[in-house]
């Protein structure tokens, strides 16, 4: 700067003074331009060396900044894309699985429950099964009870009839037997219609 300050002072010293009515601001002052398009060359030179390599260093350096700031966004872009194409991916495949999991814990669902449901059945069948037989042994209980009972009646009501004490096991079997011939038919007309 001191030496633009010096080339200015020397410009004044140099420049003539003008007349008292002879230049204004159009006047055209040849020694006054070749002053300044002296300092201007000069100034222009000491930029150029100096000042403009500088500034186009940190211009481009700008500029490279920029660019790999840009080049760093795109690939940040596509990363994130990629991302965003990888999460979705498993979410859709974890929303797959779970429609699968689904799936399979109502099919296990509806087999447990078909399989209660023949087990259960299968119960029911054999309680009526059990409560038959039972029910038959009882029967067969009831009826040999009533033919004891019947041949107790009917050899009590023949010894008053009789009046005569007839042998116990004997008259036992005679009405049995005689019993045992009814039942027998009745069971045949039963069968028959």
């Amino acid at each position: 700067m001191g030496l633009s300050y010096m080339l200015g002072l020397s410009m004044l010293a140099v420049a003539p003074v003008p007349a008292e009515g002879g230049g204004g601001l159009m006047s055209l002052q040849i020694n006054v331009m070749f002053w300044v398009l002296l300092i201007f060359g000069i100034l222009y030179w000491i930029l150029q060396k100096y000042a403009f390599p500088a500034i186009l260093n940190s211009v481009e350096a700008r500029e490279k900044a920029l660019a790999d700031a840009i080049e760093g966004a795109k690939a940040d872009r596509d990363a994130a894309a990629k991302l965003l194409a990888d999460h979705a991916a498993r979410i859709e495949g974890a929303r797959n699985e779970a429609q699968k999991l689904i799936a399979d814990a109502r099919a296990v669902a509806e087999k447990m429950r078909a399989d209660l449901i023949e087990k259960t059945h299968a119960e029911q069948q054999e309680m009526l099964d059990r409560a038959r037989r039972d029910i038959g042994i009882e029967r067969d209980k009831a009826i040999t009870e009533l033919r004891r009972e019947a041949v107790d009646l009917a050899i009590a009501g023949a010894s008053k009839v009789i009046e005569e004490n007839l042998d116990g096991d004997k008259n036992r079997k005679l009405v049995e037997s005689f019993f045992n011939t009814l039942t027998s038919g009745v069971r045949r007309q039963t069968s028959g219609s």
